[in-house]
């Protein structure tokens, strides 16, 4: 590795960057740092093949504590009002302890953010956002909240883990002392521990089991260091981003930035399946639906090389007879498939599941296959709920 001085932009960047509370841990941990969507944070500790496998094996322990809390509070149909105007899934069926996956609408119907949505009670809700977006999210449901009801980024306040894998059950029911069976997938609980309460949810982004918990920020830093003394003898491995982003491409959920953005619809960007028809129509309501009904122009789908190279974002995709019809949207090589694979944004008339196509590769067309259902069958199958 040459080593190089920082020129004055690169020093700036470093600065302005944003630290998790677990930072200096990480670094103790030798992780290498990297900007992310603002944030200094860790890409891997001993290296991203060993802690995807490790996750899909045992478990793996995510910093997650950039991620946004936005609280909703006030009467239920005040509420309702806002949450069912800007979203496109239905909020008002859900049940309390429920955590709902949603995506935050713009005024034309493209996504702001997608989301979690945690029901506490008729007058209080929580939305998980992604750490680039929680202020723009906060912002836009402050722009349209109406009467009683109340929008708060407590994102501050608030530290979150991921902890993922068949294995991390167990581990956090013995860091815990008690059963975590009656956490339902896309649920959560609230439960004491050290004389707090903290917020447990069976949820992820691996396609493994596993649970995102939020407690404040002396008791994040302390639960890291207790699961991951807890979990040593399991194989429970800190994760970087690198791993979390093979991970989520394995089980195919996408990446705002990547398949979601503020022009595509939640139909296009391959989430379909949280858009709901609603008595109260939300942004962008007769676009999407449409979308919906008599199929977009294009989608994003999974797609599989089936010669050997490695696809990443932004390579462009051809049909057999060379007409250009998409490109990817992210890319990798799997190291559970021990193959390529990624999402692309395709013209919708390519995107049944096996069809061929070609993806341009240093100037060579690499055969390839779309691939409709996750590449993986972790112990979590279905997607955010």
């Amino acid at each position: 590795m040459v080593l190089r001085r920082l020129d004055w932009k690169e020093r700036k960047e470093s600065l302005d960057l944003q630290k998790t509370a677990l930072n200096e841990k990480h670094r103790q941990l030798g992780a290498k740092m990297v900007p992310f969507g603002g944030w200094d944070m860790p890409v891997q500790y001993t290296g991203i093949i060993q802690e995807h496998l490790s996750t899909r094996t045992d478990a793996g322990l995510f910093d997650v504590s950039h991620m946004g809390e936005i609280f909703i509070t006030g009467a239920s149909e005040d509420i309702l009002s806002l949450l069912e105007t800007l979203t496109c899934n239905t909020v008002s069926t859900m049940k309390d302890g429920q955590v709902q996956y949603n995506a935050v609408l713009n005024e034309t119907g493209g996504l702001v953010d997608d989301v979690t949505i945690y029901k506490f009670s008729a007058e209080k809700y929580m939305i998980c956002s992604n750490a680039s977006n929680y202020p723009a999210v906060t912002k836009h449901l402050q722009k349209y909240q109406k009467g009683t009801c109340r929008v708060e980024d407590q994102s501050h306040i608030w530290h979150q883990l991921a902890l993922q894998g068949p294995k991390a059950n167990a581990i956090l029911e013995s860091v815990l002392k008690q059963s975590l069976d009656p956490i339902a997938y896309y649920h959560f609980q609230e439960i004491t521990y050290k004389s707090e309460t903290i917020i447990v949810s069976r949820t992820g982004y691996t396609g493994e089991d596993g649970f995102e918990i939020y407690t404040s920020v002396p008791l994040g830093l302390q639960l890291w260091d207790t699961l991951l003394q807890e979990g040593k003898s399991s194989g429970l491995v800190p994760v970087g981003l690198g791993a979390r982003d093979t991970l989520r491409l394995e089980a195919k959920y996408p990446l705002y930035g990547h398949e979601l953005n503020e022009e595509w619809s939640p139909v296009e960007s391959g989430i379909g399946f949280i858009v709901k028809e609603k008595t109260l129509p939300y942004f962008g309501y007769e676009r999407i639906l449409s979308d919906k009904k008599n199929s977009p122009k294009r989608k994003i789908v999974g797609i599989q090389l089936e010669e050997p190279g490695v696809m990443r974002e932004n390579y462009p995709i051809f049909a057999a007879d060379e007409t250009p019809i998409g490109k990817t949207t992210s890319g990798t090589h799997s190291p559970s498939c021990k193959v390529s694979l990624g999402l692309a944004i395709l013209d919708f008339d390519y995107t049944k599941d096996q069809t061929e196509v070609f993806v341009e590769i240093r100037g060579q067309k690499k055969k390839a296959k779309v691939h409709l259902s996750p590449f993986i069958k972790g112990s979590v199958r279905n997607h955010k709920g």
